[in-house]
């Protein structure tokens, strides 16, 4: 892990904690799941201002590009639940893959568990989108 643990923005991580509350709720038990490590993995991240945060650490509204160790490459957009575009690669941040990569940098190398199994994940590339987030929106 290129910065020894994930890195998670002051407001994105408030706004994380908001939508993990209200997970837990939800009837998908991979979706609870994913949300479940990323919360564990949030016990330990590294908590910083925005003027702090690396160019290529994965945070909402990135444009992220993975590769799987089978070969396969994925282009998608973090985004809030509600803006989750499944057909135009904006992917939730609630969802396993969304949950997967929040937080870490390019060439980082995860194993996460996704319905079809355990994949290892290298992050290809990082574009970011300085879209603000608004921490009193209705989630």
């Amino acid at each position: 892990m290129k910065y020894d643990s994930l890195l998670i923005e002051k407001k994105e991580y408030v706004l994380l904690k908001r939508l993990m509350n209200l997970s837990g709720y939800h009837q998908d038990s991979t979706w609870r799941k994913s949300v479940r490590k990323l919360a564990g993995e949030l016990e330990t991240a590294k908590i910083l201002d925005e003027k702090d945060m690396p160019k290529d650490v994965i945070r909402f509204n990135s444009n992220v590009t993975i590769v799987s160790e089978n070969g396969w490459h994925k282009k998608f957009k973090l985004v809030l639940p509600k803006k989750s575009d499944v057909k135009n690669d904006c992917i939730s941040i609630l969802t396993p893959m969304g949950s997967a990569v929040m937080g870490y940098a390019k060439g980082d190398c995860i194993v996460w568990e996704f319905p079809s199994g355990n994949q290892k994940l290298t992050i290809e590339h990082i574009e970011q989108e300085n879209e603000s987030i608004n921490l009193n929106m209705v989630l």
